[in-house]
């Protein structure tokens, strides 16, 4: 059990960690609130996980879970830091916004479960690639350096290790087997800091000034704030989280054997929209299942939810000790960025996967997925184009996941659903929720969060 719950989290480490990073640098924090940040996702992690492993009344789905901070919050939290004036207010906005979205979705959740229909895998498999796409300019960004204003950013010495990091990842995945595979991220890490040491670019600073034991304060960077255009960004990125949730149960369902029924869906839901609703009071983000561990449970055939209990209490005991969460501060901006190209190219692969198994032989497929994409990719490729609209609108436009989201949902309406009888003989109507999800879904296809 301890060996099996340490390798969850070792699976799932990367993952956890990078969106407080994203975020935190993005506000401007410091080593030691940087340090911090990262210890309250894994302190409200392991919260969650134990909420959707062990459950309580008719919240948690009893399964082999593991509940983390989602990637699909990551693009829209970014887009509320840069309309925010002042950044000291960015995270209380935030956290606001989940909160209010966790509140909603833990009510909704019951109805949602029957809501499936009209989130097919065109849907989910656009808004997961566009997940993946809106991250990888933050990847690119850390490669070039900690600094956009400092003399070295972009240099040589910057994108050589960015490069060497992602060289010993991809090294790892071809030439391991088993647990040194699955972590491969976590490894790549810290051969890549290993590495940079020579270079000057490490700074331990960090675990020097951390403590050994601490506790994530609840409301550590302020009192939550509730702004209109930032719930609503939340709310959208909420129901992407419930959607990838609804259909990671089906899966896991299978590979347990113990099919997901409405009333697992239901409990399920409940789980990760309460620990989204609590864990920004102890200054974490919103929560969901991890995929990449279904895919563990799956090649280790360990299909007990307290083996995934176990994990979430080593997830609680390292957000207790700030020294272990300082260590990801240690790692320079150049080596997250190498091993980022993986994790978020590999978050943009699986939506491309789910795409494929998502009957784009359709015509309106092809016409959901080119609008969908092309909305989603606007504030990528063109970051001023919304410019003039007001700054509360930019909060949501700004988010390629958001505004893809709504698209793609709002479009399958119009081509799949209004107008249409239930003919399953019609090449372009959606399968039935339990039917799309199963056979789109697999351990070896599964979104990573």
């Amino acid at each position: 059990m301890f060996t099996s719950g340490l390798q969850h989290v070792a699976a799932m480490y990367a993952g956890v960690v990078a969106p407080p990073i994203v975020v935190g640098a993005a506000v401007g924090l410091s080593g030691t609130e940087l340090t911090f940040l990262t210890g309250a996702s894994l302190f409200t992690a392991g919260l969650a996980t134990f909420l959707q492993t062990l459950g309580v009344w008719r919240i948690g789905a009893r399964l082999p879970f593991v509940n983390g901070v989602t990637f699909a919050g990551v693009a829209p939290m970014l887009a509320i830091v840069d309309t925010t004036k002042d950044k000291a207010d960015a995270l209380p906005v935030i956290f606001g916004a989940i909160i209010v979205a966790g509140v909603l979705g833990f009510v909704a959740a019951p109805y949602f479960s029957k809501l499936v229909r009209f989130f097919p895998p065109v849907v989910t498999g656009t808004v997961i690639t566009l997940i993946g796409i809106s991250l990888l300019p933050v990847a690119f960004g850390w490669a070039q350096g900690p600094d956009p204003a400092a003399d070295d950013y972009g240099s040589t010495t910057h994108l050589t290790l960015a490069l060497i990091t992602l060289l010993v990842v991809l090294a790892l995945r071809r030439f391991t087997r088993g647990f040194l595979k699955q972590i491969a991220v976590l490894l790549g890490l810290v051969l890549g800091t290993l590495i940079a040491i020579p270079f000057g670019v490490t700074d331990f600073d960090p675990v020097a000034d951390a403590a050994l034991i601490g506790f994530p304060a609840p409301f550590h960077f302020g009192a939550p704030q509730f702004a209109l255009a930032a719930i609503v960004s939340m709310c959208v990125v909420m129901v992407v989280s419930m959607t990838e949730s609804t259909a990671d149960m089906l899966a896991l369902g299978e590979i347990v054997e113990r099919p997901a029924d409405e009333r697992t869906i239901a409990a399920g839901l409940r789980a990760d929209t309460l620990g989204s609703a609590l864990s920004p009071l102890f200054n974490g983000f919103m929560c969901s299942a991890f995929a990449q561990n279904i895919g563990l449970v799956a090649m280790t055939r360990i299909r007990s939810r307290y083996v995934v209990a176990c994990g979430g209490g080593f997830l609680v005991l390292m957000g207790l000790c700030p020294m272990a969460a300082s260590l990801i501060a240690v790692v320079p901006r150049p080596v997250l960025g190498g091993a980022g190209v993986v994790l978020f190219g590999s978050v943009a692969a699986s939506g491309i996967q789910t795409l494929v198994r998502a009957g784009l032989e359709k015509d309106n497929n092809v016409l959901i997925l080119a609008v969908s994409l092309a909305v989603g990719i606007v504030p990528i490729s063109a970051p001023e184009f919304y410019h003039a609209f007001p700054e509360t609108a930019k909060i949501i436009l700004d988010s390629g996941i958001s505004t893809g989201c709504v698209a793609a949902v709002l479009l399958n309406l119009v081509f799949n659903h209004l107008g249409r009888g239930r003919d399953t003989d019609d090449v372009t109507a959606p399968m039935e929720p339990g039917e799309e999800l199963s056979q789109t879904r697999s351990p070896k296809s599964l979104p990573v969060h």
